[in-house]
């Protein structure tokens, strides 16, 4: 039973087709002028049309990128050269590096860019840490903010907690606080989230975000593996820095002849969250409830914690992160012995043999924390499979249970 959709997500049916068709009858290049190159250039407006409407964006916010990580690298990399060029119009001099805000729990596609800048000593950063129920507040990230702070990056949802943050209410907050850092000849702060956990599963509106950047990953949510980056008025609202140079595809800001195929099955995906989002929400709130009751019924409320489970905070309707206590296992050793669940104990480009570092930035316990397993339904996830999940669990803890 597959459950870690969080991980990656199978292709929609309707998907492959569009990726097939395609790469059967789109394979012109879009930068040419004759009909075959037409029909390409046609299937990549299509897609941008469709990604745009998902989020409530303008066609020209979109820029197409190989995935969420170069969509992240784009945003946080490029807010150096953004300091770098108003630096150059103040025609005074700076004193102090560009300043970074982000939380404690983000992917490592956006932690560890930010690193980089900082241990090469072209940035200063600010890490917030969640509180105990896994969500940031805001206050604590704006408090973080000084005269030179050019980004905050902060996740829509967690990958590991689902616990969803308070992204629009930040974004509503930076904006008031641009206006006064514009009249005293401050820096503007650019504001970027990561959606890659929220598309398909939550709504996601920029104009309700507030946000600059958005970065969208298409294998989260039944596509393909490429993504985009939302930009506010692509290089005139907002600035975007190219990390590539070599073309004028995507306007310049992310050179090379586009994927045609997999930027169609990325447009036919979103179409499909345009179209059905509703529906898919419902089913796995359904689905992820029903997990949770089966885990307390089969095996004893006092033998799960549900992490970052607190009524306080919103989560993502299909992640459920659990830990067995009283075990005398670790979550992948649990995996281990089961014989048919396909889950994890955490983001899949983490090492799985020691807890999670986002439980831990949560405050769970190390003891708890070690024996956590994320469970990720999706749109395909039935009653019959989760309660086989749960009987295979059972079966691969049930011997230490009797030994406790």
């Amino acid at each position: 039973m597959y459950l870690d959709y969080n991980a990656t997500t199978p292709i929609a049916p309707s998907v492959a087709l569009k990726i097939i068709n395609s790469l059967k009858n789109e394979w012109g290049n879009p930068s040419s002028k004759y009909p075959v190159a037409e029909i390409a250039l046609k299937s990549i407006t299509y897609s941008r049309m469709h990604l745009s409407k998902m989020i409530g964006a303008d066609l020209d916010d979109i820029i197409f990128t190989s995935g969420g990580t170069e969509a992240n690298n784009m945003a946080i990399l490029g807010a150096l050269d953004y300091f770098k060029d108003w630096e150059q119009k103040c025609n005074t001099f700076v004193k102090g590096k560009p300043h970074i805000i982000t939380t404690n729990v983000e992917h490592d596609a956006t932690i560890l860019p930010i690193k980089h800048l900082e241990r090469k000593g072209l940035i200063e950063c600010s890490v917030v840490s969640v509180s105990s129920d896994g969500c940031i507040c805001p206050e604590e990230i704006l408090a973080q903010i000084r005269p030179l702070t050019c980004l905050i990056t902060v996740m829509m949802a967690n990958n590991e907690t689902g616990v969803i943050m308070p992204v629009a209410v930040i974004g509503r907050h930076i904006k008031d606080i641009n206006r006064r850092r514009k009249l005293e000849g401050l820096i503007e702060i650019l504001y970027h989230s990561d959606a890659a956990q929220a598309i398909g599963k939550i709504p996601v509106d920029v104009l309700d975000l507030q946000v600059d950047y958005l970065t969208i990953v298409g294998h989260k949510f039944y596509g393909p593996r490429v993504g985009c980056l939302y930009a506010r008025g692509a290089g005139k609202a907002t600035p975007v820095y190219p990390l590539l140079f070599g073309g004028a595809q995507e306007r310049g800001f992310r050179p090379g002849t586009e994927n045609t195929p997999m930027i169609a099955g990325l447009g036919e995906a979103a179409r499909l969250v345009c179209e059905n989002l509703d529906s898919y929400y419902s089913h796995m709130l359904q689905m992820r409830d029903y997990l949770e009751e089966q885990l307390k019924h089969e095996l004893g409320e006092s033998r799960v914690i549900f992490n970052c489970h607190n009524k306080t905070v919103m989560r993502l309707p299909n992640t459920c992160n659990v830990s067995f206590v009283g075990v005398g296992l670790t979550g992948q050793e649990i995996l281990s012995r089961c014989k048919h669940i396909m889950a994890s104990t955490g983001a899949a480009c983490h090492a799985q043999d020691k807890p999670s570092g986002v439980l831990i930035a949560s405050q769970i316990p190390p003891h708890v924390a070690a024996s956590a397993i994320r469970f990720s339904v999706g749109r395909e996830t039935t009653k019959t499979e989760i309660e086989e999940a749960v009987q295979d669990l059972k079966q691969a803890i049930g011997i230490h249970f009797e030994h406790k």
